[in-house]
């Protein structure tokens, strides 16, 4: 199998890609992004070190034809807003022009590629209703969200036409991400563990009693691994899911961080911007992707465990 993965090098990709050289079947892995240093030592691997953004960078991944992607490259939603042509460069006329160049493949080949899509739930925008479930509607509220959304809507439509064979995942703020991303706005939820666990102060953007949607990195590996295993037949036509996730109050996260390394010092400085985006998400029940078998990390032990295991 010929699998390309966009965004191979960055939090989310890295990881993936070293899960990836753990299948069997995997026979090339292609991997783009625009720093590969780092990237594992594997024949299988051909790094291309590019802007996904520009057709060269495109024409270079996909001389051959491809089996499975990941679509992981994005900008993320503040540096989206703050710089809003990189943002439509890449989340929007990058992530339409991969989805041509795919189908063109199977226009040319006959063989119909698998995408999973690593989709938002930036597209609900905010403010969010009370409680979320499969029929909850899609408004975003920043670019970020509203390129993601439109990526959804293209690849179901795709599918739908025998073009590409979709599946698209709106996944949350993934912790525990090494350092403090200002491109992220949720960078919060990782900072708190990794102040936690070197026993650093900080100052949290929103309250203790903020509610957020919770999933480890390892988690959202399984997830994206787990929709593109999927079985095409029988999939539903909107081919997106809300993966399970944990929905905590950070003062409970908090705790146990504090329970697993004696203390936490974190103090609060709500920012109603950031609370309003990432502070009031409401209990969340997909149960289509419950019925096909995504999972979130268990408990809070759990997530704290498996967010810093890997890293």
């Amino acid at each position: 199998m010929r699998v390309l993965v966009t965004g191979a090098n960055g939090f989310v990709g890295s990881a993936l890609v070293r899960r990836l050289l753990g299948e069997d079947d995997v026979q090339t892995l292609l991997l783009v992004d625009q720093n590969i240093d780092g990237v594992p030592k594997d024949d299988r691997i051909r790094p291309i070190c590019g802007d996904f953004g520009t057709l060269q960078t495109l024409d270079a991944a996909l001389a051959e034809p491809v089996d499975l992607v990941f679509h992981l490259a994005s900008v993320p939603g503040a540096q989206a807003e703050a710089d809003p042509e990189l943002g439509n460069r890449i989340n929007l006329y990058g992530t339409l022009a991969l989805f041509e160049r795919l189908a063109q493949q199977m226009r040319q080949h006959g063989c119909v590629p698998r995408v999973v899509f690593a989709s938002s739930v930036a597209v609900y925008g905010a403010p969010l209703p009370k409680y979320m479930d499969e029929h909850a509607a899609a408004h975003p509220t920043t670019s970020y969200g509203t390129h993601k959304l439109i990526g959804e809507q293209i690849l179901a439509d795709w599918s739908r036409r025998g073009m590409l064979d979709g599946r698209s995942l709106r996944l949350p703020g993934i912790v525990a991400r090494p350092g403090l991303s200002t491109g992220h706005g949720s960078a919060f939820m990782s900072a708190i563990f990794r102040a936690a666990q070197v026993g650093q102060r900080y100052t949290c953007p929103v309250s203790p009693s903020a509610t957020a949607w919770w999933m480890s990195r390892a988690c959202c590996i399984e997830n994206l691994v787990h929709a593109a295993q999927l079985p095409a037949a029988n999939l539903y036509a909107g081919r997106v899911w809300t993966p399970p996730v944990l929905h905590l109050a950070v003062r409970t996260i908090v705790d146990a961080l504090a329970r697993r390394f004696g203390v936490a010092n974190i103090d609060y400085a709500p920012m109603e911007t950031i609370e309003r985006l990432f502070g009031r998400q409401p209990p969340l029940n997909d149960r289509r992707a419950v019925a096909e078998g995504f999972n979130h990390d268990g408990t809070v032990e759990q997530l704290i465990a498996r967010a810093l295991a890997d890293n």
